[in-house]
């Protein structure tokens, strides 16, 4: 029997029960589907995530005291301007961050949790946020703790939703702010707004809210890409002196570091991916300082793990479709059995019989896996969980490789049982 001639009678087994094939590559389409469709929410995750870490710049550094750090060796304002006048060689800018959450409201509406953020002017150009109206407050303003403000795009439309929020008063927790300036709106990380912040002179919010003790952080910007890890030394070394660490820590921290090279990831109130252990960081010292180009190869690294996860998950749900495409092979040799003892009654040979029962259960998985890719691309189109989904180029043809794999295996044990029928038998099973 001809190629021609088994792939054409195999279509006519495809046809003669439509439902039945109908709800079999159903079943099919469903877990080509997920396959594509999931592998593409995580690589899409993946692409926000790298997106919003290279937002911040890979030259940026962020330090924070350990926990335990207090008194003398606590990074305060006072550490922070130290840093800054240091005139180190690799560093750009150095800026303070104190930061809480409050509650903001104008005169007819209020916001709660909304992040504030006490800092200065080179904030704006460390951190990547830019002031779409307005101005940013000046360091005379910071000198001078004055009460302004400038605010996230979304807070200022729902605190003046039928006018513009710049030159207004806003009211963080009971102090009266002038708003001198609107932030440009930024990307969400899917877990807190970051158009939900106050941005304000780091003297005025440690006067009103958290008081003159530790900073929540210190951004670094070192002057080049290539300088980040010049930019961390430079930094560990003058911080060793303002915090008086001993140089026996600071070896043992060197050596520590230089040994394990262990990485973490952490957020800051504000939603925003701060940084990843680098080696300067260990519980020898009392600060720890952390990089944006750090973070972004473990958010890569953790962003594939996730994505093969979520491929084995939908796989599961393709094994699901394989094991249909079993039972429906065996029900339709059950039905057909007197058609196949007249067929090699007349001649028909094992393999034409076993080729065809394998062409229509290729068949079978192949239209499932092509209607299946139809659908993952249409969906996609769509976001999910505030999510666009990105389909991965060779997720398409491993999908649709997978499922006409999986039909063919599938349908081994049946078209084999069909094959191995003697005429005789079959012809007096009916």
């Amino acid at each position: 029997m001809k190629f021609g001639d088994i792939l054409l009678s195999a279509l006519r087994g495809v046809t003669a029960n439509k439902l039945r094939s109908i709800l079999t590559m159903l079943g099919v389409l469903i877990g080509v589907g997920a396959v594509i469709l999931l592998m593409a929410v995580g690589n899409g995750s993946a692409q926000r995530v790298n997106s919003l870490i290279d937002s911040l710049g890979t030259n940026t550094l962020t330090i924070r005291s350990n926990g335990q750090s207090s008194g003398s060796q606590a990074i305060t304002l006072a550490v922070s301007k130290e840093l800054s006048d240091a005139g180190l060689g690799h560093v750009k800018t150095v800026v303070p961050e104190s930061t809480t959450e409050l509650t903001v409201s104008s005169t007819s509406t209020s916001e709660e949790d909304v992040s504030i953020v006490g800092t200065t002017p080179g904030y704006f150009s460390v951190s990547a946020v830019t002031v779409a109206s307005g101005a940013s407050f000046t360091n005379a303003e910071v000198t001078d703790a004055d009460k302004v403000a400038v605010i996230g795009s979304t807070l200022a439309t729902d605190l003046y939703p039928t006018g513009s929020a710049l030159g207004q008063s806003i009211n963080v927790d009971g102090t009266p702010f002038t708003v001198v300036g609107i932030l440009a709106t930024q990307s969400s990380t899917g877990f807190t707004d970051p158009n939900l912040e106050v941005v304000a002179p780091v003297t005025r919010i440690q006067r009103s809210y958290t008081g003159f003790g530790a900073l929540s952080e210190v951004l670094a910007e070192s002057k080049t890409s290539a300088g980040v890890t010049a930019a961390e030394g430079e930094l560990g070394v003058e911080l060793n002196q303002l915090l008086q660490v001993s140089a026996s820590d600071a070896a043992a921290s060197s050596s520590s570091t230089t040994s394990t090279g262990t990485t973490s990831t952490t957020t800051t109130g504000r939603g925003r991916f701060a940084a990843a252990s680098s080696a300067t960081s260990s519980s020898d010292l009392p600060y720890t300082i952390t990089n944006a180009s750090t973070l972004l190869a473990t958010a890569e690294a953790s962003a594939t793990s996730f994505t093969v996860l979520l491929a084995a998950v939908a796989a599961i749900s393709l094994l699901v479709g394989g094991i249909g495409v079993t039972n429906v092979m065996l029900v339709t040799v059950t039905e057909r059995t007197r058609e196949i003892g007249i067929r090699k009654a007349i001649g028909a040979t094992r393999g034409a019989i076993l080729g065809q029962f394998l062409a229509e259960a290729a068949i079978l998985t192949l239209l499932g896996g092509i209607l299946g890719v139809i659908a993952a691309v249409f969906l996609s189109q769509f976001e999910i969980d505030g999510t666009q989904p990105v389909i991965i180029g060779y997720s398409i043809p491993l999908a649709l490789g997978v499922s006409v794999a999986i039909g063919v295996f599938f349908g081994v044990y049946p078209a084999g049982r069909a094959a191995a029928m003697r005429p005789i038998q079959a012809l007096r099973s009916i």
